[in-house]
């Protein structure tokens, strides 16, 4: 492991839970902003590829809500992440940019929720 992987486990593992959430919706958003461009460039497998890899960070959420503590808030980010996969795996098959920004939009209102909760 070089000295930037070191440092990099060290920042993530050191934020808190709420800090690594912000990151994984960050990262999805940015994930989702390159599918779109690749669908304007007609690069479907890169299309692909950025929305699989949004999909595996909104099934990690989704994996590690704890349903007994999180209540109704929990189920109702669970049916909020299932909605989005699903719609993100008919907007891969339809090359669909606009299905894409509605996912994007979601996550975008969520982020901003745990920023604020973060600070």
């Amino acid at each position: 492991m070089n000295g930037f992987d070191a440092y990099q486990e060290t920042a993530v593992s050191t934020q808190s839970r709420g800090r690594l959430i912000v990151m994984l919706y960050d990262g999805a958003i940015r994930f989702l902003r390159q599918a779109i461009a690749d669908i304007e460039r007609c690069d479907y497998a890169a299309k692909g590829t950025h929305i699989s890899k949004a999909q595996d960070i909104l099934f990690e959420l989704n994996t590690v809500l704890d349903m007994e503590q999180g209540g109704q808030i929990a189920q109702n980010l669970r049916s909020l992440y299932n909605f989005m996969h699903t719609h993100l795996a008919k907007a891969n098959l339809r090359k669909d940019p606009q299905m894409i920004r509605e996912v994007i939009a979601i996550l975008e209102e969520l982020n901003q929720g745990w920023r604020a909760i973060t600070g």
